[in-house]
């Protein structure tokens, strides 16, 4: 499984960026709230959590990076135990074994409360909402009112992987922190060093990350590489899909392993599709709609128990019209 971002200690997610946020800190100069952006999966949200540990008072560990602090650190452990009390994390909340698909204005109404109180432990209190992408239009209002008044020892760390989905007003009070795409020498390192891969390994999985460390960490799992493996070929050629394939991958989607399928199913799809919007060109506005509709496929399945089979069949469809019509 996938390490939690608050569980990473050895990933420096861009050097560049923990340089100017740490310059900050040390110039006095910290502002309130930051916007940390880029396509997601560039370990933005790692990030936040280092500096949470730095900005709660974590000592430093330079052999992790500017902001690197040790995992056995006391304010480290109280984090990744998520019962730090200065820290409050907005995420996705999970309902019956579902993450829900928005960050609710209930959620967002936590963190005026949240910054209400003075500091317990740490000259600072720190709120990361990850990501702000999820927040529904009353929750961001909710949100934009704590930017409006910032607390004096308040610090609001938001991730964001399409700042221009943001109202402005929320992108107008925050400083932007961007986050470069690494090279695939630097991800293909990453894995060997990280999770053992042996450098052809390596190299193929860097190849198809997109620049993204986080991609490339999920993509390690069997069921995540064979997902991709079908869906990059199903999205970058043209013509219609082997209808063989479709019907037998949709043959497997049953019980608690089927679920685990589809999920990975979806998400490499959705994947495959983002870049393709993202390469520009004939199409792109078509491709963008796609990658929109298919982030929504997996909850309304979940949500109204609509059978997988039925539901990627769905989705392939709607591939299908659409490479037609980007052709």
């Amino acid at each position: 499984m996938t390490e939690h971002p608050r569980d990473r200690f050895d990933l420096v997610p861009d050097v560049e960026a923990e340089l100017a946020f740490l310059d900050a800190l040390e110039r006095g100069r910290l502002h309130h709230a930051w916007l940390l952006c880029g396509p997601e999966g560039r370990g933005k949200a790692t990030f936040a959590h280092r500096a949470a540990r730095r900005l709660l008072g974590a000592a430093a560990d330079p052999s992790r990076g500017p902001l690197g602090a040790r995992p056995d650190d006391p304010v480290s452990r109280l984090i990744s135990a998520q019962s730090h009390p200065d820290l409050l994390v907005l995420e996705r909340a999970v309902e019956g074994g579902k993450t829900k698909r928005n960050i609710s204005v209930d959620q967002a109404r936590d963190l005026p409360e949240f910054f209400s109180k003075s500091p317990a432990q740490a000259g600072r209190r720190v709120a990361i909402i990850d990501a702000a992408d999820d927040l529904n239009a009353n929750a961001a209002n909710a949100i934009l009112k704590t930017l409006e008044e910032p607390p004096p020892s308040g610090i609001l760390l938001l991730v964001c992987h399409a700042p221009g989905r943001l109202i402005s007003t929320i992108r107008s009070r925050c400083r932007r922190l961007m986050f470069r795409p690494w090279t695939e020498a630097a991800i293909a390192e990453m894995l060997r060093n990280k999770m053992g891969l042996g450098v052809g390994e390596a190299e193929a999985v860097a190849a198809g990350a997109g620049g993204s460390p986080g991609a490339a960490l999920a993509a390690v799992g069997d069921e995540t590489r064979a997902a991709d493996d079908l869906a990059r070929p199903w999205v970058e050629t043209p013509g219609p899909l082997d209808r063989s394939e479709r019907l037998a991958l949709q043959g497997t989607l049953r019980g608690a392993e089927g679920a685990a399928r589809f999920d990975a199913m979806m998400d490499r799809l959705a994947a495959a599709v983002r870049d393709r919007a993202l390469a520009g060109g004939e199409g792109a506005s078509d491709w963008a709609e796609l990658w929109s509709r298919l982030t929504e496929w997996p909850d309304r399945a979940a949500g109204l128990n609509l059978d997988r089979g039925e539901v990627l069949a769905s989705a392939l469809n709607d591939l299908e019209r659409t490479k037609a019509r980007a052709c």
